[in-house]
């Protein structure tokens, strides 16, 4: 064992008896560039998210070697604004916590790399944290009575799954999308209807105005009883309808266009989520991942919720998409656990199904 190796063993045994532990969290999966620093896993006493939206707007999406040059510009400062709002120093944080699965491996990288130099330089735990647990942990800030078992689904940008939460760091995955992500199908029928990027919350913004039940689209695999899911079908029956219209001349009501495919998005998700929980024989479902900041999926879960008997939770609007502050929890309960990475933490892409 190296000398760091042994400091980091006595501050992991330290920290069970210590009454308040501080995390500085770091997140830079995709295009935000977050830090945050979180007390005892749920009381967040900063969080600074630099987005970058303005910067990829013209490209219609996130382009990946720009996104981390410029996590590698704003890091530095963004880390220094988060320790200044929490009015803290580095020598009063216990532990580094930063995303480092799974993502842009470029973008992973540069939080990965400068929480690794934090760590090693001033003695403390690294934690490297799966950025969809950091999602589902993004509800114990908003809800303080929430803890394990529930159920949980994660509909993001890169990622949809449901999960039986049995504890903190037990998570077990009970099915997921077999191609496109929620929000991955929103943006690319977003960017056929050319709506701005990002192509989302657009997209709900033009569902409002139209009739969800003017076009009715096949599910096809989303109506078996498995807890698998499938958008890619669903992507291309739209595309199909606008490039058809367009082929004869014919005008299309783009916002029933958009509500319709919303609906049907939203009606898969909440049906799979309401099997899992029924299944589970769980009391509560908890939404997590930028998709939870649509309206229409978070009033669908509230109202099958009901009907179920169960409670229902999501985080709050500014834990909705990326964000550092979840991450810092989530790496909370790894130092609870007395868990942590050596220096030889590396950032990985994708995210192991069995995990």
């Amino acid at each position: 064992m190296n000398a760091y190796d042994s400091m980091v063993a006595q501050k992991l045994n330290a920290l069970k008896s210590k009454r308040d532990v501080i995390v500085l969290a770091i997140e830079t999966s995709c295009d935000e560039t977050a830090a945050a620093v979180v007390k005892n896993g749920r009381q967040v006493l900063s969080s600074i998210v630099y987005s970058q939206i303005p910067i990829h707007q013209k490209y219609g999406g996130v382009v990946p070697e720009i996104a981390s040059r410029n996590h590698v510009q704003k890091l530095t400062p963004t880390v220094e604004q988060a320790l200044a709002d929490a009015g803290l120093t580095f020598s009063d944080i216990d532990a580094v916590a930063v995303t480092a699965y799974p993502g842009l491996v470029g973008a992973l990288l540069t939080g990965v790399s400068y929480a690794k130099g934090l760590a090693y330089s001033l003695s403390l735990p690294l934690i490297g944290v799966d950025h969809i647990m950091g999602h589902v942990a993004a509800n114990y800030l908003s809800h303080e009575e929430l803890a394990p078992p529930f159920t949980a689904l994660v509909a993001s940008g890169g990622h949809s799954h449901i999960f039986a939460v049995n504890d903190y760091l037990d998570f077990e995955l009970l099915g997921s999308t077999r191609d496109d992500a929620a929000g991955e199908a929103f943006d690319k029928i977003a960017r056929v209807l050319g709506l701005a990027y990002p192509g989302g919350p657009e997209l709900e913004k033009l569902a409002a105005k139209g009739d969800p039940g003017a076009f009715v689209f096949p599910m096809g695999f989303n109506s078996g009883k498995g807890l698998d899911f499938s958008f890619s079908g669903l992507k291309t029956a739209v595309i199909n309808i606008l490039h058809t219209a367009k082929q004869r001349g014919e005008l299309i009501n783009e916002a029933d266009i958009a509500a319709s495919f919303q609906a049907a998005v939203v009606s898969v998700l909440t049906q799979k989520a309401i099997m899992a929980v029924k299944q589970q024989n769980s009391r509560v479902l908890a939404l997590a991942g930028g998709v939870s900041a649509n309206k229409t999926l978070v009033s669908s879960l509230e109202n099958a919720a009901r009907e179920a008997g169960i409670s229902f939770v999501c985080p709050e609007w500014k834990y909705c998409g990326d964000n550092a502050a979840m991450i810092g929890c989530a790496g909370y309960y790894s130092l609870l656990a007395g868990q942590a990475d050596g220096l030889d933490l590396n950032a990985t892409a994708r995210r192991d199904r069995s995990r």
